[in-house]
């Protein structure tokens, strides 16, 4: 893997969790403090909002509610995650594809010059439209700001041939195309937002986001996890 020049981490809201409940002060900064680390590298974020509600699986509420609700969700999760991060001394800006007054609307040409003074950018809001996943959202951030390679952060190591927790023989797949992950329809990152990365030849590095020094390493252009390229 190339050394990148940018990269666009996509950051479930699963990472917030913790004993104190959705939003752990401990998660919270064991997630800035291995971002804050990382300053050769221009960062951008995208944050998910599965720790407060997740749309897809809400019984309760309509689709198109829980996903509204999701999205702002996201934004709790990004605005924590800033104050986080400017406590370990980095300046941050939140963009959102919801209007709120207390983030900036999306403007990737603002998020470049800001990662270019050495600011982290987090996307919020997801697209602004429902039945469209954060993942989507990441990928349509990294193609805008032109990233290097997208980030997917997850609870394993990498995309395996089977679910790993059910099947003992389930191998890792260090590397694989595109046209493998949407033909095996893998799980581990939304079909669209995969299909996005292939059509703008965005790398995509799934990696076990549990692992100290797992995001630096991806910086570092070390082989970690699961390429899709």
């Amino acid at each position: 893997m190339h050394l990148p020049s940018c990269v666009l981490l996509k950051l479930s809201g699963e990472a917030f969790k913790g004993p104190q409940g959705p939003l752990s002060p401990e998660s919270l900064r064991h997630v800035a403090e291995e971002i804050a680390s990382i300053r050769d590298t221009r960062m951008a974020i995208v944050v998910g909002g599965g720790n407060i509600i997740r749309g897809a699986r809400s019984q309760w509420l309509s689709r198109v509610e829980a996903d509204a609700l999701g999205m702002l969700a996201t934004i709790i999760n990004g605005l924590a995650l800033k104050s986080c991060l400017e406590e370990f001394g980095r300046e941050v800006i939140v963009q959102s594809a919801i209007v709120s007054e207390l983030a900036e609307p999306i403007a990737p040409h603002k998020a470049c010059a800001a990662m270019c003074d050495g600011k982290i950018v987090v996307f919020v809001g997801g697209t602004g439209n429902p039945f469209v996943t954060t993942d989507t959202a990441a990928a349509l951030r990294a193609a805008a700001i032109r990233a290097d390679i997208v980030a997917k952060a997850s609870n394993v190591d990498g995309v395996f041939t089977s679910d790993p927790a059910a099947a003992e023989a389930s191998q890792l797949l260090h590397e694989l195309s595109f046209d493998t992950f949407i033909e095996k329809r893998y799980g581990v990152m939304d079909l669209v937002a995969v299909e996005i990365c292939r059509e703008n030849n965005l790398p995509i590095v799934v990696f076990n986001w549990n692992k100290p020094g797992a995001l630096r390493a991806i910086a570092s252009g070390e082989k970690i996890g699961t390429l899709i390229c």
